[in-house]
């Protein structure tokens, strides 16, 4: 008995389960060859096979799957039969394909000769082509094939299981498996197959369970082709979501994060919203994670090279750090020399090019972007003669300002001066005589320090319609150590609302762009 089921047939909800391996309602038979799954053998094993199979959990592209792996045969009345002679014959006859299992283990050789048992199925070819790509091509291609009884697939014994779910699937809509190992084991079986219902089916399902970072993981490490699928894509963003709600402050947990797999670090790094202090941190963190996961030199260089440096954002690093970079050995030279030259180009551009530059970067790669630093990023210009001295460049977004309301305090990262460590301070203050909200601004000492050294000090801010830098205030102090400070808590000598105001002259393409000049007097 043949069910009439249209490939476009509206049955996705109908249950056939009745109709599953019954031959009154089937008019094909599949034999599964069930073969041992991987085993690794010494090289000196002979073999007379040469083309690479890849692992269960592998994708194949369907043109090669149908050819590779489904096997057409015809003239057999009866596959019941198959005695325990005519699969020895089977196993003696087949085309057994490995090879080595890579570089690092070149010595070693994959066996999948090996036949366990075979499986007889019979089932509906209208029913399956109507769920499966695969078995669509399969039943509809035209040639000679197409129109065979029997066909016999090989599978390995770990995807048994799962086959046997997808092909029950098909039948009734629904899995008896609930366990998110068994659930992916099922997803990759309905890749494989081009079974896209039960794909979602399965990833609604995922979805439905409490998300942990080994689940996480397990998500994030599928394999290639199943993370690119759409329907795949919507599990993706929630591990990836949880990570970084889970990890985003990277330095609180970095001793747990030594432990994380390649993918949960780059889906890490692929965030703005990383919690550090500024992307110094997040260099050293990736630096610290590839040495305690790499020890070898060489592989180590390798991995931070393809998969890593691509989610560091070195324009943001600070200019006494991207000096340490050039001269660090886990990189090739030729890498490093491009990436700080990249970063120190972008320092250099105007505001309005650097968001021209973020913004064509965004869609394809974070290296122009900006994180959610706690430590505001700066430009700095220093100078060795005829005095020590630097000039020091924060640009504010008008939210960032409006985000300092009524107590907040935004600090810039450590620069140095004659041996000091400083940072620059924005934050909005009580006017002590009028007590009315305003802008602040200074800078300070990082720590405290033995040095002594007077030294001259000038703030200004970019002002239209000239949109050149207009000196604030001027002034000279003497740093005799401990922690010292130089600012004004009310800049601007305005209300915070006045500051705030639409018609502000001082914030441009809603940025104000802040200087401050130290030198140091002998």
């Amino acid at each position: 008995m043949d069910l009439d089921v249209s490939r476009n047939g509206d049955f996705e909800d109908t249950d056939l389960g009745f109709a599953f391996n019954d031959s009154n309602f089937s008019d094909r038979i599949i034999q599964l060859k069930i073969m041992s799954d991987l085993i690794e053998v010494p090289s000196n094993v002979k073999s007379s096979s040469t083309c690479a199979n890849q692992t269960s959990l592998d994708k194949k592209k369907m043109d090669d799957f149908q050819t590779d792996n489904a096997e057409l045969l015809s003239g057999k009345s009866d596959v019941d039969d198959c005695t325990v002679h005519k699969l020895q014959e089977d196993a003696n006859a087949d085309v057994v394909e490995f090879s080595n299992a890579g570089d690092e283990a070149a010595d070693l050789h994959i066996d999948y000769s090996t036949i366990v048992k075979v499986r007889t199925l019979y089932v509906n070819s209208s029913i399956l082509a109507a769920k499966s790509t695969f078995f669509y091509k399969l039943f509809s291609n035209g040639m000679r094939e197409s129109k065979q009884i029997h066909i016999t697939v090989r599978i390995t014994t770990s995807e048994e299981a799962p086959l046997m779910e997808l092909l029950k699937f098909m039948y009734n809509s629904s899995l008896n498996v609930t366990s998110t190992p068994n659930l992916l084991d099922v997803l990759m079986a309905a890749d494989k197959f081009g079974v896209s219902s039960c794909m979602s089916y399965c990833i609604r399902v995922l979805l439905n369970i409490p998300m942990t970072p080994e689940s996480a993981l397990l998500y994030l490490e599928l394999p290639y082709s199943v993370l690119m699928d759409d329907v795949v894509r919507p599990l993706i963003v929630a591990a990836k979501q949880y990570l970084i709600a889970r990890y985003k402050d990277v330095t609180k947990h970095q001793e747990e994060l030594m432990g994380l797999p390649l993918a949960g670090v780059v889906a890490l790094l692929s965030s703005d919203e990383l919690q550090v202090a500024s992307e110094d941190a997040v260099y050293e963190f990736v630096l610290k994670w590839a040495r305690t996961q790499y020890p070898s030199l060489e592989e180590r260089r390798e991995i931070l090279r393809e998969k890593l440096i691509p989610f560091i954002r070195f324009p943001y690093m600070t200019c006494r750090k991207l000096k340490m970079v050039q001269s660090c050995n886990d990189f090739e030279q030729e890498v490093t020399s491009k990436l700080v030259f990249n970063a120190l180009y972008f320092k250099a551009e105007a505001p309005h090019n650097k968001q021209i530059l973020a913004a064509e970067s965004a869609s394809t790669s974070r290296f122009f972007i900006e994180r959610s630093y706690k430590y505001r990023p700066i430009k700095i210009v220093e100078f060795e003669l005829p005095q020590q001295q630097c000039v020091v460049y924060l640009d504010l977004r008008r939210q960032e300002c409006a985000n300092l309301f009524p107590y907040g305090q935004v600090c810039s990262q450590i620069f140095h001066l004659g041996g000091q460590g400083f940072f620059l301070s924005a934050h909005c203050s009580m006017d002590q005589q009028s007590f009315y909200h305003c802008f602040g601004f200074g800078f300070g000492t990082h720590k405290k320090d033995s040095v002594n050294f007077r030294f001259d000090y000038e703030f200004a801010v970019r002002s239209r319609p000239t949109l050149e830098y207009i000196s604030k205030y001027k002034g000279n102090c003497i740093f005799t150590g401990g922690r010292a400070a130089v600012g004004f808590r009310n800049f601007f000598s305005t209300p915070w609302t006045s500051f705030m105001a639409e018609d502000n002259l001082f914030f441009i393409n809603d940025v104000l762009n802040l200087r401050v000049e130290l030198m140091i007097r002998n």
